[in-house]
């Protein structure tokens, strides 16, 4: 009977979560809900100088933001806890003293000094089965002086031994078995006296294997450790219950070569990061996709595709979607280009299928924080507003110019519309414009339009001059959603309020165009 799966994402709290993690955590998700599985969220928090403080925070909103569940975790808790690796220090301890009582591990007392000096003795030096019997450790040094240095409280720490002639092989999902010469790795390190912390390497062999991971799906550039990984198996004597492997393509630049980075995004104007960052170092602030105006479903599914197909052409995918159809069979093994552009049109592509109830909440800080009441507006009286030009933005922060119409009168008038749609005749035109609007009765667009058509014919007009003044006037400019959508929404009492103003303010100035 095959187990359970079980997938985890786990981070590091060493700043915010950068798209391609994310897009890692997305992958793990959408395998785990395919297979009835559980998705755990790890904190490997063992590197204590890069700590930085609201990053786990900003780690657990972002995901939930993106809609990926968390069904064990730091703030979940759960069967396999503590989630978070400063809190399992007794448990690395005692998998430390595993290794060093089978000989599979030994203790190293080389300062970086020493290290150092060595380096620059032997070109290309790392600490493995050729080097460690020139260094000062467990192997050379005899047991009595060991025991001694650390009850003198000399740091150290504890490297796994390597054996050298061995063809270590790597079964991934994606990639297929990869062979691996143990001659080319060295003698990691896996526990430091120095914060009674394991690194990398330790913490996270022993944490797969107690909570039980079935499926390790990481980025690409985990690859290398793999090998080391699988050895450690071996030497817990964990190999029948290792998790299969899957180690993802990484994102690369939109141009160019080589992985994405932050400075991509700055230099060609996109986030890298799903949330904004307030660095509480330096005090510099980063893009988010959230605080861009990208609504969540959308960044879900442009970053699936980047790297994966559902196997035929469809592209807007909601997550159940995403889920049905995910399979590591159309996962590519090279590096996705990160299409920015292409997160635009996903974006445009969801808020057309959004309600205009949804946009309208997204909607309406943008506009308190330009300094409008929008408390002065029904939550009806936004959504119609927003509803006749969601189908022209790309970002609901578009909304703040295109739409600022509707909740504020015009206080100029675009001088290129005025110079080639106001003329002399004009004034007294939108005045008996103003009396014809004022008779009408139902002040809807379907019925408002074609009186005004009428009008405009049976006097003669020009439908182009008219329409276009008639724009100016109530917009400011000669651009916008139907016109008669827009005088249904702002109401028959400001529309002729509007063209009034218009009429007064663009005559005033008419000497100067």
């Amino acid at each position: 009977m095959s187990r359970p799966v079980r997938v985890r994402f786990a981070p590091s709290p060493t700043g915010p979560l950068h798209i391609g993690g994310v897009r890692t955590a997305l992958y793990n998700y959408l395998f785990a809900r395919q297979n009835g599985g559980k998705m755990i969220l790890r904190i490997e928090d063992t590197d204590s100088q890069r700590f930085v403080p609201g990053a786990e925070d900003y780690i657990n909103e972002a995901l939930a933001w993106l809609g990926i569940e968390i069904d064990e975790g730091v703030r979940e808790g759960g069967p396999f806890g503590p989630y978070k690796q400063s809190e399992r220090r007794d448990i690395y301890r005692e998998h430390v003293k595993i290794l060093l009582d089978r000989g599979r591990a030994y203790i190293a007392f080389d300062t970086p000094e020493e290290l150092e000096a060595k380096r620059a003795e032997i070109p290309n030096f790392q600490y493995d089965a050729h080097t460690r019997n020139m260094m000062r450790n467990s192997l050379t040094l005899p047991k009595e002086e060991v025991e001694s240095l650390i009850d003198a409280g000399e740091k150290y720490v504890v490297r796994f031994k390597v054996e050298p002639g061995r063809d270590v092989v790597v079964d991934d999902l994606l990639r297929g078995k990869v062979t691996i010469k143990s001659d080319i790795l060295d003698d990691k390190v896996l526990y430091k006296s120095a914060d009674d912390l394991p690194t990398y390497h330790l913490a996270n062999i022993v944490d797969d294997h107690l909570m039980e991971i079935s499926h390790v799906i990481r980025g690409e550039e985990w690859l290398p450790s793999a090998p080391l990984h699988v050895l450690l198996y071996e030497a817990f004597e964990w190999s029948d219950t290792a998790p299969a492997f899957v180690h993802l393509p990484l994102l690369l630049k939109p141009d160019g070569k080589g992985k994405l980075s932050k400075r991509d995004g700055d230099r060609l104007g996109f986030p890298v990061f799903p949330l904004e960052w307030h660095d509480p170092k330096s005090g510099d602030i980063s893009a988010g996709y959230r605080e861009s105006g990208y609504l969540p479903e959308a960044v879900v599914n442009f970053l699936a595709l980047l790297g994966w197909n559902p196997g035929d052409d469809t592209e807007v995918m909601a997550m159940d979607e995403l889920i049905r159809k995910f399979s590591f069979a159309h996962c590519s093994r090279s590096g996705a280009k990160f299409a920015f552009e292409k997160g635009k049109w996903f974006n445009h592509t969801y808020l057309q299928e959004t309600s205009d109830e949804r946009i309208a909440e997204l909607f309406k800080p943008l506009m308190e924080a330009e300094g409008v009441d929008m408390n002065r507006f029904s939550d009806e009286y936004i959504a119609k507003a927003v509803g006749t030009l969601k189908s022209r933005i790309n970002f609901v922060k578009d909304l703040v110019e295109t739409g600022r119409f509707y909740f504020a009168a015009p206080e100029t008038y675009a001088p290129k519309d005025i110079k080639k749609r106001w003329n002399a005749e004009t004034p007294a035109i939108m005045q008996d414009l103003i009396g014809v609007l004022d008779s009408i009765g139902d002040f809807s667009a379907t019925a408002t339009e074609p009186i005004v058509m009428d009008w405009i014919k049976s006097n003669e007009l020009h439908m182009g001059n008219v329409m276009n003044a008639f724009r100016l006037a109530v917009v400011g400019e000669c651009k916008g959603p139907h016109m008669f959508e827009i005088t249904e929404i702002l109401g028959k009492d400001e529309t002729i309020a509007r063209i009034s103003r218009a009429i007064e303010r663009i005559h005033a100035d008419e000497s100067s165009i």
